[in-house]
């Protein structure tokens, strides 16, 4: 069994690709003044944290991080965000999440803001697989990748160098 990881994005390729949904996100709300950008617990929150650092440097919208909290084994449980639906009522919300993967903690997470009206709503991940089991797409993808089932990715965001890879 080998225990060698197949890089798909070294550090320079991430932070690139960072940077560049960041602009993607920025044209799409030139016009905002506050934009929530939440990110699904651990490493779609890292990301989110990033995007909002990125956007900060060229833009003069004020960003608002939120943490998502979604129960990934029991996604019908109720999720938690670190914002009251109240501060994100009429804004445009940014969901924000490392792979999209299945799709299933993405949907959720666009189920619970949906609850709310919403002035826009659009989702981002860093490495979009393409074959997935709910009709939900990233508006913002660093990669899109066609992957085997049986595959999985990982995203280290924690410390540097950061890096994605295939097991």
């Amino acid at each position: 069994m080998s225990t060698e990881k197949n890089t798909i994005l070294n550090h320079q390729e991430i932070k690139h690709k960072i940077k560049r949904i960041a602009y993607q996100i920025y044209e799409s709300n030139v016009n905002e003044k506050e934009l929530i950008i939440a990110g699904i617990d651990k490493n779609g929150f890292l990301l989110a944290k990033k995007l909002k650092a990125n956007l900060d440097k060229i833009s003069d919208i004020n960003s608002i991080l939120c943490n998502v909290t979604i129960d990934k084994k029991t996604p019908l449980n109720p999720l938690f965000t670190s914002l009251i639906p109240e501060d994100y009522t009429n804004k445009s919300v940014i969901l924000v999440d490392d792979v999209l993967n299945s799709g299933s903690t993405l949907i959720y997470g666009v189920r619970h803001f949906l609850e709310v009206p919403l002035k826009q709503f659009k989702t981002a991940v860093l490495v979009n697989r393409n074959h997935k089991k709910f009709p939900v797409k990233a508006d913002f993808k660093g990669i899109s990748l066609s992957t085997s089932l049986k595959e999985h990715i990982n995203v280290n965001l924690s410390k540097q160098p950061y890096e994605a890879y295939l097991d």
